[in-house]
């Protein structure tokens, strides 16, 4: 293609970002194995590590989102030695998993990348629910293909729209090949790896991928689960990353702290601007930047204008109920929340994550002053 060696890569601190830590690792591996059908409730059956010493209290529990999970596993595990006597425990069981749980009261608090639906919040069985912003993060679209040293393979979303609806199947397909003039592709067959669970991850890849293409938007759609028209499904962000990793020739999409203890490579993609990107704190902040107002309704800010901007970015939420069981346990988890959205971002831009913006910091704790004790009274002044 002629625009090939006009565009430019963006630039990215991807070599300076540190992998993901043993602590972080382990507490993946353990939250991997926690979802499992109950048939009392129809929700997940949550196990929840405590990241505290044992026997002290208020302990609080969480699950969902695999997107959130780096970042969490190092701030909570940071939280209790700020704060003595609160442990936090979180289970990375997807997000549908992980409003399930929440749902069923089975949590304190849930974690989603796409907020609670009306009608899932009138299903929840807690009452009227609040959501609060806490994470903001990319989804690199990772590779296993042997390029020259140096190459990075570059695409366009519908050109990876084609490659996830079963449209090209072989990496030296002409829509491929003109995209990426300067090497060689074989003619292996490409091996997408989608999520096999409900996944906010998967609501956000699905959401840009239906609006930079109008086959992937009457064909699938945007959802947490989808109909996958082709490959091989896994579950979790690191079981997609572990599948990509140990499968020559495939293609997958994880939040983009995934890929750093596996070093996989992340896709050029091509954003509104004309420019070839690839997720980082930079990109990322600069893709929010261009919707400084988001709301549970009005959340998505894939493929956002600007020469900077990464396409595929998003969200994560927390989500907790307006009224609270228990005086003392909705106390400390709106106190957790509350430094989680401020001082414990420092987590997030340590662990691949972008840290809030401050009008969003301010949203997050404009909505947790919305939740109440069983008596009514606001926990957060």
């Amino acid at each position: 293609m002629s625009g090939h060696h006009a565009h430019r890569d963006l630039p990215s601190r991807r070599s300076g970002r540190p992998v993901i830590t043993a602590a972080a690792a382990a507490f993946i591996l353990l939250a991997a194995g926690a979802c499992t059908s109950s048939a009392s409730t129809g929700a997940p059956a949550v196990a929840v590590a405590n990241n505290g010493p044992a026997g002290h209290k208020p302990a609080l529990t969480g699950a969902g989102s695999t997107f959130d999970a780096p970042f969490f596993s190092v701030a909570f595990a940071r939280y209790p030695q700020q704060h003595p006597g609160v442990t936090i425990g979180y289970s990375a069981v997807g997000s549908s998993a992980g409003i399930a749980a929440f749902s069923a009261r089975q949590v304190d608090f849930g974690a989603s990348d796409v907020p609670m639906t009306a009608r899932e919040q009138a299903a929840a069985t807690g009452g009227p629910v609040t959501q609060v912003p806490v994470a903001l993060g990319g989804e690199g679209v990772v590779y296993n293909l042997s390029l020259p040293a140096g190459a990075r393979l570059h695409l366009t979303g519908p050109v990876l729209a084609a490659i996830f609806l079963g449209q090209i199947t072989r990496w030296n397909d002409p829509a491929i090949a003109a995209l990426n003039a300067d090497v060689s592709l074989p003619p292996a067959r490409i091996n997408v790896v989608h999520r096999s669970d409900g996944s906010g991850t998967t609501y956000i890849f699905s959401n840009y991928l239906s609006s930079v293409d109008p086959g992937w938007a009457s064909k699938v759609g945007t959802g947490k689960t989808l109909p996958w028209p082709t490959g091989e499904g896994a579950e979790g962000n690191g079981g997609v990353a572990a599948a990509v990793n140990r499968t020559a020739f495939s293609i997958g999409y994880v939040e983009q702290a995934y890929s750093q203890g596996l070093l996989l490579p992340f896709v050029a993609l091509r954003n509104q601007a004309g420019n070839y990107v690839i997720p980082s704190a930079q990109s990322v902040a600069a893709d929010a930047a261009q919707k400084p107002g988001i709301t549970p309704a009005d959340f998505s800010i894939v493929n956002e204008p600007g020469a900077p901007s990464y396409p595929i970015s998003g969200y994560s939420w927390a989500l907790v109920y307006t009224r609270q069981k228990t005086q003392a346990t909705g106390q400390a988890l709106v106190t957790m929340l509350d430094w989680l959205t401020h001082d414990g971002q420092a987590s997030a831009a340590a662990n691949g994550y972008v840290p809030l913006p401050a009008q969003i910091q301010q949203l997050a704790r404009t909505t947790l002053q919305q939740v109440t004790g069983p008596n009514g009274t606001h926990l957060l002044s």
